[in-house]
Parts: structure tokens; C-alpha cells; sequence
């Protein structure tokens, strides 16, 4: 059935229903900027590298959590609202039409919090459909991402049939001097300004809004930033301006200074991952021999629902996941070789509960969140590019267990007295004790399982 939806309506409605605090109405509220979103009509359809060598690119990691995360993530940070003029009504509006819109906007948070969401339905609302040139121009910073986030239009406008999409990447080729009938456009930023410059397909004076996705993925980029300033600095005055990142450095904030003026920005703080949920122990092993009679051991004492192993190198990865399978486990393998979408699929069915056991160099480390998931393996402790320990890795990989309010177990394998001395800083960092556990008494290994 066809719905129209109000967004002022819906909000307060839900606001009447939940009796929400004022600081969620200034959420609500400062969400709205991004979408500008008052009426939509929509029809309810029923090799042997290191783990650092082995670091993903900004794009490849943000991709993957695009393709992995099927649903948006249940977040209850506190929402930073920082204002352009410290009059605005958002300290005290209660209507969407004094909210002055559209306005200039600049957005943070984590992966899977409703980004796209928010700047498709922006762009959405601001089309004219019987205006047939391009009004919308949305740029991110790989052809992967940019077909990703278009999907994300072509579902969200999948009934407004009016509106068309077309993508400004490689391999589309245009012939110059024909103009672009669709209303919106996503590319990659070369692409973009050869439309815009060479080839004139695209009038950058009729942009009503202008999206830049993936900011902090933007800048790691050569030459994105750049192109992206040219294709801003193109545009009318009134386009309104939409930024959007994961994460907030000085060097996203710089570059969002040069594109974005006079914004409104909203920063939802990053959940800072926690050990006080998680038991750390520690095994003395001579080899990878040991470590692995040490794994079975733990299994051979304890259930463990699902577990995640970290190996310091492919080649290692390989090795444990054939011993593992030897002695009958459920195990699936993660690693730098394979495609996005080839690992986007081993984590799906990991997820689903296929396999029991992943095995992985450092390329999710961080950012796969799988409730099952109760031990995690260190079988290599992590170490930075000049072979020191990596206190911020070590943390994004035991943070992989202990989530969802549940209590995990990390358990780190020791193998000389360097790895030792990186344990024990790893102790002082986090000022966390990391008991030693004698994995050939099996009275001791149940006993931290309760």
C-alpha cells in the first residue's frame, strides 16, 4: 500500500508514544538537517604476510562493514551537537518549520548508524522530478562505495519511480557535450569533474545538494581532496552542503573546514570498547605446536560457542585452520587475499552460525560484532609495523568477545620472552591483570569458564 509518510508528524507522534527526553528530541531533531525530509511517498513492499602488512586500506574497510552490517546499528551514545550560531533554534525548537532548513551539515558516527540514510533522503527531498538535469550530486572516494551507496538510493527511491540515478565511475563512458538527464548523480571525484569540466555533462550551477560521502576514506585517497574542493568551489551558493565521516581526526576536520562553510555539525561519540567484561589469560608455549595442543586443550574443557583466532601471518592462518579441521572443527578463514566480497560472505556465514570457528590475520579486527562469539584467541600477539606492541589492535581484537552485556574470555599465547615483554605492556596500557593459565590442568581451564 502507498503511505505517505510526514516526518514532522512522525516524530512527534513517536515523541507523544515515548515521552523521550529533551536530549533525544535535539538528536531527533539535529538528525534532521541531513534529510531536510518533510513528505516521501513509498509504496510497504511485502601468501606469508604480516597482520600489519595485511592492514586495510580505509575503503576496503569501510566497504566491508557496508556489505556485513544488514541492519542499523543499535547505538546509545550521547550525540554531540555543535552549532554554527549559538542562537539556534535547536536549543529550543519544536517544529521542523522553525528549524530554518536546509541548512549546512557536517556528520559523525560510526558505521551502520544511518549515514546514507540520511543524506539519500536529503537528496531525495530536494529533487524536482519534472526538471530533467541533475540536482543532486553525491561523490565518494572509491567506485566500489560509490555503487554500494547507489543501491542505497535505488532501494530508498525504489517508488519514486520520477526520480533517476546515474553513476559518474569508470567504465561509463559519456560522450561530451550530451547533458545528463538524471537528477542525481554519485561518482568518484575524478570522474565527477571530468563531467563537470571536460565533457560538460553536468551544470554544477544547478546542484541543489551536494553530498561527500566517506571523508575520512576521502583524504587517505591521493588527489580526492583536491578534485573534491574543485567540484565544490563550482557550485552555487545556496547548494547545500552535506558531510558525512566515521571517524573525526584533525585532517577530516580540516579538509570539512575547506568544503563545508558555516556548518551545523553533529558528532555521535564513538562506544569506547571496554575490557571490564572480558577475562584475560595468558599460556607459556615453546612453539606453534604448543599453542595449538594448548587450543585443543581449552576446547577439550570448556564449550565454546563460537571463537576467533588471530595469527600473525597467512601463512600461520593456513597451517591452524588445516590442524584445526584435522580434529573436526567448524572452521572458516579469513585473510587478505581474498575480495571484499569474498570475506563479506565468510563473515556472513560465520555470523549465521555455519562455521564455529574464524581464523584471521588483522583484517577484522575491529568492526564484526557476532554475539556468539565468547573466546578469543590471540595465537600471535599483535605488533605495529616496527615490531612493537599495538595496544589499540590488541583492544579492537579482544573487544571481539565481552560484547552485548556478556562476559568473554581472551586468552594470549606466549611463546618467548619478547612476547612476554609485549603481554606484559599490554598489562600496564590497559592496567588490566592477565592471569597465566595452565592449559595441561583441566581443572583450571573450567574453572575460568565459570
Amino acid at each position: 500500500m502507498t503511505v505517505c509518510v510526514c516526518v514532522y508528524c512522525y516524530f512527534n507522534y513517536y515523541l507523544f508514544l515515548q515521552n523521550i527526553t529533551v536530549i533525544a528530541l535535539k538528536y531527533f531533531l539535529a538528525f534532521s538537517y541531513a534529510s531536510s525530509f518533510f513528505f516521501l511517498s513509498y509504496t510497504v513492499g511485502d601468501g606469508d604476510k604480516s597482520d600489519e602488512e595485511e592492514k586495510e586500506d580505509r575503503a576496503t574497510q569501510s566497504l566491508l562493514n557496508k556489505l556485513i552490517r544488514s541492519n542499523v546499528v543499535n547505538n546509545t551514545n550521547q550525540v554531540e551537537v555543535l552549532q554554527r550560531d549559538p542562537n539556534s533554534p535547536l536549543y529550543s525548537v519544536k517544529t521542523f518549520e522553525e528549524l530554518r532548513l536546509p541548512q549546512n551539515l557536517i556528520a559523525q558516527s560510526q558505521s551502520g548508524t544511518g549515514k546514507t540514510a540520511a543524506f539519500v533522503l536529503a537528496m531525495l527531498s530536494h529533487v524536482d522530478p519534472s526538471l530533467k538535469w541533475p540536482q543532486c550530486l553525491c561523490i565518494s572516494p572509491t567506485y566500489e562505495l560509490a555503487l554500494q551507496t547507489g543501491k542505497v538510493i535505488e532501494q530508498m527511491g525504489k517508488f519514486y519511480s520520477e526520480v533517476k540515478l546515474a553513476y559518474a565511475v569508470r567504465g561509463h563512458k559519456m560522450d561530451r557535450g550530451v547533458k545528463i538527464k538524471e537528477q542525481i548523480v554519485i561518482g568518484t571525484p575524478g570522474t565527477v569533474l571530468d563531467w563537470c569540466v571536460k565533457l560538460k555533462l553536468i551544470d554544477p550551477k544547478k546542484i541543489k545538494v551536494f553530498v561527500l560521502d566517506e571523508a575520512d576514506v576521502m583524504i587517505a585517497t591521493q588527489g580526492h581532496q583536491d578534485q573534491s574542493t574543485r567540484i565544490q568551489r563550482m557550485l552555487p551558493k545556496g547548494c547545500q552542503m552535506l558531510l558525512f565521516s566515521a571517524t573525526f581526526e584533525d585532517s577530516v576536520w580540516k579538509f570539512a573546514e575547506r568544503v563545508v562553510p558555516d556548518p551545523n555539525i553533529i558528532k555521535l561519540k564513538r562506544e569506547e570498547e571496554t575490557l571490564d567484561t572480558i577475562k584475560q589469560y595468558y599460556v607459556l608455549c615453546n612453539s606453534k605446536e604448543d599453542k595449538f595442543n594448548a587450543l585443543c586443550n581449552i576446547y577439550g574443557a570448556i564449550t565454546i560457542a563460537q571463537a576467533m583466532i588471530f595469527c600473525h601471518t597467512r601463512k600461520t592462518a593456513n597451517w591452524l585452520a588445516g590442524q584445526l579441521s584435522k580434529e573436526g572443527h567448524q572452521v572458516a578463514l579469513l585473510s587478505g587475499e581474498m575480495v571484499v566480497e569474498q570475506r563479506a560472505a565468510v563473515i556472513e556465514r560465520f555470523r549465521d552460525g555455519k562455521e564455529k570457528v574464524l581464523i584471521t590475520t588483522n583484517v577484522c579486527a575491529r568492526g564484526i560484532d557476532v554475539e556468539q562469539v565468547s573466546v578469543v584467541i590471540n595465537f600471535d600477539l599483535p605488533l605495529d609495523k616496527d615490531g612493537n606492541p599495538d595496544n589499540e589492535t590488541y583492544l579492537h581484537r579482544i573487544g571481539r568477545t565481552g560484547r552485548f552485556g556478556k562476559r568473554g574470555l581472551a586468552v594470549n599465547m606466549v611463546d618467548s620472552q619478547r612476547s612476554m615483554e609485549i603481554l606484559k605492556t599490554y598489562e600496564k596500557h590497559f592496567n588490566k591483570k592477565i592471569g597465566r593459565l595452565d592449559t595441561d590442568d583441566l581443572d583450571e581451564i573450567e574453572k575460568i569458564a565459570n
